[in-house]
């Protein structure tokens, strides 16, 4: 049987990945140069593609990075000159304020529980602060920020940067992009390839921040400075040599979901999603972590057991499925499951079976 993977990233490959690089292999683009016409028409059909998918405005420019990771720096590098503020809603999210101190800014921090989500009225953004990150979708414990409160923050705070981590929640949650200034994510979760590739989308409002930064004699980073970002993409190109293989990659499965519809993408998120809570809710021994239904990840299960999860997932591997364990100091007692958009119903609906059957 073939191997499924419901792990929350890396993740299972779309499942026309496959074929997409095998095509790359045979038309030699993995040994084509970054600075060659070839590699443009790569990453212009890449940056049309996920135009496309995600509405994403004209205006806001589709940049290459080596990972979600690597865009907290640069965000903090180039759009903070003193002071960030971040809401921290798990393992992930926090990270981004302990790299802003890391890298000498004053980061205020709303720490919520683990599996919680704050109001709006909590989050106190302080007036010296010039950026808000939210994470979009916590994969380390399954809670969803809602859209709304992210555009109710653009109203209330129109002249801070807003900073999106959209690992694990694009190309499924339909952002509006008008509310946001930068969104980052990497490829090995929603987006079903393997890892090593990020993609930071930003506006012309973060750029004049670095430019303005730069010129009153900040350190906005070196090859990686965003200005510098932006003007190489413009012409379609990159300050280094780039992941090609990924980027190509990430071209033609953005195509494939474009022909597919994302709607249809989300009508299949959402379907897979109830029937998954279905039976985390009929399962005597097993209990959703995030006890509000509306602030649950649609695309990140993240399920408390009664028993050690190990045994679960154990069980799971021996049918040659693998779902993740609980992250960090939830290993023993959590699993997380995937619901990405390379994951069929049929697969769904075959892992529902066998949690279903299960008891400890």
């Amino acid at each position: 049987m073939f191997e499924l993977f419901f792990t929350p990233g890396p993740s299972a490959l779309y499942f026309t990945a496959e074929e997409h690089i095998k095509t790359a292999l045979k038309k030699g683009v993995c040994s084509t140069s970054h600075r060659g016409q070839q590699f443009k028409d790569i990453y212009k059909e890449c940056q049309q593609n996920l135009r496309k998918l995600m509405d994403i405005p004209e205006d806001y420019h589709i940049l290459i990075t080596s990972s979600a990771n690597e865009a907290w720096e640069r965000i903090i590098e180039n759009c903070v000159e003193k002071e960030s503020y971040h809401v921290s809603m798990g393992a992930f999210s926090q990270r981004f304020a302990k790299i802003a101190t890391q890298l000498g800014r004053t980061a205020h921090e709303l720490v919520v529980e683990d599996g919680t989500v704050p109001n709006f009225d909590a989050i106190d953004v302080p007036e010296s602060a010039e950026i808000i990150t939210l994470c979009l979708n916590e994969s380390a414990c399954g809670t969803s920020f809602p859209l709304e409160t992210i555009n109710a923050l653009r109203e209330k705070y129109p002249n801070k940067l807003i900073a999106i981590d959209g690992v694990s929640g694009v190309p499924v949650v339909p952002i509006d992009f008008r509310n946001i200034d930068t969104l980052y994510f990497s490829v090995q979760k929603a987006f079903g390839l393997p890892a090593g590739l990020g993609i930071w989308i930003v506006n012309n409002r973060c750029l004049e921040k670095a430019e303005k930064m730069a010129a009153e004699g900040n350190t906005i980073g070196s090859y990686h400075r965003l200005p510098d970002m932006v003007e190489k993409a413009q012409v379609f190109q990159t300050a280094e040599t780039p992941n090609i293989l990924g980027i190509y990659t990430l071209a033609k499965v953005a195509s494939d979901m474009l022909e597919k519809g994302i709607l249809a993408i989300r009508r299949e998120i959402d379907y897979k999603s109830a029937i998954l809570n279905q039976v985390i809710e009929a399962h005597p021994q097993l209990h959703h972590f995030v006890e509000k239904e509306k602030y649950r990840s649609k695309t990140v299960k993240v399920i408390r057991c009664d028993f050690e999860s190990n045994l679960l997932i154990d069980h799971l591997k021996q049918k040659k499925i693998h779902v993740g364990t609980g992250y960090g100091g939830y290993k023993k007692e959590q699993i997380r499951i995937a619901n990405f958009p390379t994951h069929s119903k049929e697969q769904t609906e075959m892992l529902v079976d066998l949690i279903e059957a299960f008891k400890f």
